[in-house]
């Protein structure tokens, strides 16, 4: 998703149907304000930025929207509506929204979807590795030492996984928290270890929480969730 890049001077140019002349006098004369401030030359605009013009408001501020999402297996983790079973196919979303990440089609669980390119950007470059849970059933019984190498770590397509918080729950189920995101880096891990992967749900992706959501649902975030997602990625 790419954010509004424009500068000021543009929009209003185009906005409004005037020269670069008029656009410059407008905006050094204090005509245009930006978010209740008086507009600069050199000023570039941001989805969520008000513009009025002598008081005529010419742009809407974009209210930024979170939502957590239950991926059904089967679905693309997409908003491509070229690709079959893509996530604006599965769920009727109320805005244009984008996901965080991916959830490979075959796994199932929380997906974070947002409006908001910058918070998105952080999330996908940041240097700190947000932890992702996820609850995974296997086709026959764990053993402490499968437990123990999913644990410290296991290569695979060349490189050995980063060390990952693992807890055996029953028989042939654990959860796993990781800091990283490999291609199928679950599912690989397992078959290294001789175990094919039944089913793979994300429970939890930093401090958002699947909860009570059921297949193909979804949810807005709540200020608390919002708050605390946003000061993750900026530390």
């Amino acid at each position: 998703m790419k954010a509004l890049t424009s500068s000021l001077k543009f929009y209003i140019v185009q906005k409004l149907a005037l020269s670069n002349k008029d656009a410059v006098h407008y905006i050094l004369s204090g005509r245009v304000l930006v978010n209740g401030n008086k507009g600069t030359l050199s000023q570039v605009l941001k989805p969520e930025d008000e513009v009025l013009v002598d008081g005529i408001l010419v742009k809407e501020p974009r209210k930024t929207v979170y939502i957590a999402y239950y991926k059904p297996r089967g679905i693309e983790s997409t908003t491509n509506i070229e690709i079959e079973n893509n996530l604006l196919q599965a769920s009727n979303f109320p805005k244009a929204i984008f996901p965080v990440g991916r959830l490979d089609k075959a796994s199932e669980g929380l997906m974070l979807l947002t409006n908001d390119g910058e918070t998105l950007f952080k999330i996908l470059h940041a240097e700190k590795h947000q932890e992702k849970e996820y609850t995974v059933t296997v086709d026959k019984p764990l053993t402490q030492q499968v437990i123990d190498q999913l644990s410290t770590g296991i290569v695979i397509m060349g490189q050995k996984t980063r060390p990952a918080v693992v807890k055996q729950l029953n028989e042939t189920i654990f959860s796993i928290t990781l800091k990283q995101g490999l291609n199928r880096q679950i599912r690989r891990m397992c078959y290294k270890l001789g175990y094919e992967v039944q089913k793979l749900v994300r429970t939890r992706i930093v401090n958002l929480e699947l909860g009570n959501l059921s297949h193909n649902e979804w949810r807005f975030l709540t200020t608390k969730e919002i708050r605390g997602l946003l000061q993750e990625v900026s530390e």
